[in-house]
């Protein structure tokens, strides 16, 4: 569906890039996160391969299309959310979403339906302008599904939102891939990544470090512990207990058999503390 090969992108049209030497693939149907901090290359990346940044080298391919060429066709397939909203102030949010709608060459979904998705239903007849950023930022949302993308590039779809609506925004991508959408994810939010994404990328100074699901990275990088809250007289004790080391083995078998555990849960690595462990660098 996405294939990207020694992707370079320089806004200096010197040697110093924003993108250097990007390479992977994203099959149909993934979520594909592309993780990293503020000025990672993240952003760049999406601009190439949605067209809005020229393809200076490499090759990339979306959809079939070849992104030296940007055919008009493909933007009838693909859906943009982007992280600073870029909605039309003075009109409403209704207006908004039927004059972009009108760009498409393909049937579009009912706007009401979509502002009722994202709870701004209420608000459809109130000009953009007098909204807030959260609500904005839904509405700039809701219009990258307009045409119903079969390739859907998402931008901090979640920033700035509260967790409620937040939660909504993830549940509704969640429910366009079971419908078969590709997703490309750019965040630094890890825990939005960890939930939705089929593989991620960790990118940083537009390199990419490494590729691979978050399940196996959280493997490959993670520590096999147990923690363990018990009783101890009055008390509740909290003990961590390695899967590995014959001694915390015998011990937590041990504490099983008193009959005294109140809680336990395995601890696993988060992708922010693997993403600092492989780059050496924090998200922010």
């Amino acid at each position: 569906m996405i294939k990207v090969q020694g992707l370079y992108h320089s806004y200096t049209h010197d040697h110093v890039y924003a993108v250097k030497n990007a390479n992977f693939e994203i099959a149909p149907g993934e979520i594909f996160g592309f993780l990293g901090p503020s000025g990672a290359g993240k952003s760049t990346t999406q601009g190439v391969m949605t067209g809005l940044l020229p393809l200076q080298q490499g090759v990339v391919q979306v959809a079939g299309y070849d992104m030296r060429l940007r055919q008009r066709e493909l933007f009838n397939k693909i859906g943009v959310s982007f992280e600073q909203s870029n909605v039309y102030s003075k009109l409403t949010a209704l207006e908004n979403l039927e004059f972009y709608g009108k760009l498409f060459d393909v049937p579009t979904l009912d706007p009401m339906q979509l502002l009722h998705l994202v709870g701004l239903d209420g608000v459809a007849k109130n000009k953009a302008g007098t909204f807030s950023k959260g609500m904005k930022h839904r509405l700039t949302f809701i219009r990258s599904m307009l045409n119903n993308p079969a390739i859907w590039f998402l931008d901090e779809p979640t920033t700035g939102l509260d967790p409620a609506i937040s939660r909504k925004i993830i549940e509704i991508v969640k429910d366009k891939n079971a419908e078969g959408a590709t997703v490309f994810l750019t965040t630094h939010n890890m825990q939005v990544a960890d939930e939705l994404c089929h593989r991620v990328a960790f990118i940083i100074d537009g390199e990419i470090k490494l590729i691979d699901s978050p399940r196996n990275l959280k493997l490959q990088f993670g520590e096999k512990i147990v923690v363990v809250d018990h009783r101890v007289d009055d008390t509740t004790k909290r003990e961590q207990f390695s899967l590995v080391k014959p001694d915390d083995m015998a011990r937590l078998q041990t504490l099983l058999q008193t009959g005294k555990i109140e809680m336990m849960h395995t601890k696993e690595a988060t992708l922010e503390e693997i993403f600092i462990q492989v780059t050496g660098r924090g998200l922010l």
